[in-house]
């Protein structure tokens, strides 16, 4: 009875800009100097009394890393911690495979991203990574986990289909070009055709250089996938308090409220770092059948599609032929 009550309380209670692109950084710089000097930027607005938050020279935060590290060896057990991160799967799978498709249009059947390479920002133990290996992308995920990366090789090695497609590393975002760079340039920056980041920017330390990051591994017309938290009453109520404390959906302690952000906000961090953003759709959680499915409110969970802008200050195709949601939730469905 209670749950059939807090189910209709959910779906009954659902119902983007000031920004300027700052200038280019000097292709010779190395790729830690680039994050360093993004963090120093940003400080500098601070002390300007520009409306940003708090600035690091990392993306991280050690206490979310302790926290994921105790459930590193949980990231396979569907019906525990991580259920509703691998129910999710049915909407977001879908919404990053019918947008890159449209911005791609490449024809590949049976493995329709094909050619694609994407980078799996905060992976963990592989929920999303896996699957889009499956559909032919060829898929980097990393994680400043050990552990987590390493339940995800475990996990992965028993999928043959996956051995050419999916590795790992476990690092941060920013760690990532450093660790390749060789030669006269840097062969982290711009080599990716996706990014996907999803549920992550409520864990991070700093989301502005978190962007700028992505900006800078992302080619040219490149997408942005986010899945994160909307920063409301309404996700404080039921994200944490009724989701952590009461249901138990996910272990208490995972979200910081504080760290929320709304769509508005995000979409005006993503234009300061070359991104227009394509797309902005709602995400609702059942807890009584366990299943996601897209709404009109973005109160609570919600997803974005970014495009990084190229030179001329247009996406790489124009957003008319970007794939709604709504459109794809029947396909959902069957992912």
């Amino acid at each position: 009875m209670y749950s059939n009550k807090l189910a209709r309380l959910m779906l009954g209670l659902y119902s983007r800009k000031a920004a300027a692109v700052y200038g280019a950084i000097q292709s010779g710089f190395s790729w830690t100097a680039v994050c360093k000097q993004r963090a120093l930027w940003l400080q500098r607005s601070v002390n300007c009394h520009v409306s940003v938050r708090t600035a690091s020279q990392t993306t991280v935060d050690p206490d979310e890393v302790r926290r994921f590290q105790s459930l590193a060896s949980k990231w396979w057990d569907e019906q525990g911690e991580f259920s509703a991160l691998h129910a999710m799967n049915d909407l977001r799978v879908p919404f990053i495979r019918d947008n890159l498709l449209n911005v791609h249009a490449t024809r590949h059947p049976g493995k329709p991203l094909a050619g694609l390479k994407i980078l799996d920002i905060g992976c963990g133990g592989g929920l999303l990574t896996e699957p889009l290996g499956r559909l032919g992308a060829t898929v980097l995920g990393i994680d400043p986990v050990e552990d987590s990366i390493g339940t995800a090789r475990l996990h992965a090695s028993y999928d043959p289909d996956l051995r050419d497609r999916v590795s790992y590393r476990a690092c941060t975002l920013e760690e990532l070009p450093a660790e390749e760079e060789g030669g006269e340039e840097e062969r982290g920056a711009g080599q990716f055709d996706a990014v996907v980041a999803s549920e992550v920017v409520e864990h991070l330390a700093d989301v502005e250089t978190f962007a700028f990051c992505c900006s800078r591994v992302l080619k040219p017309g490149g997408s942005l996938f986010i899945t994160t938290i909307n920063k409301t009453n309404l996700s404080y109520a039921l994200g944490i308090v009724v989701a952590e404390q009461l249901l138990r959906i996910v272990p208490s302690g995972t979200h910081d409220w504080e760290k929320f952000i709304s769509p508005v906000e995000l979409e005006r961090l993503l234009e300061s770092s070359g991104f227009s953003v394509q797309s902005v759709q709602g995400m609702l959680y059942n807890p009584v059948s366990g299943a996601w499915s897209w709404t009109n409110s973005t109160a609570i969970n919600y997803a974005l599609h970014a495009v990084k802008v190229i030179d001329d200050g247009e996406p790489e195709q124009a957003d008319e032929s970007t794939s709604r949601p709504e459109d794809n939730a029947a396909a959902a469905t069957h992912s």
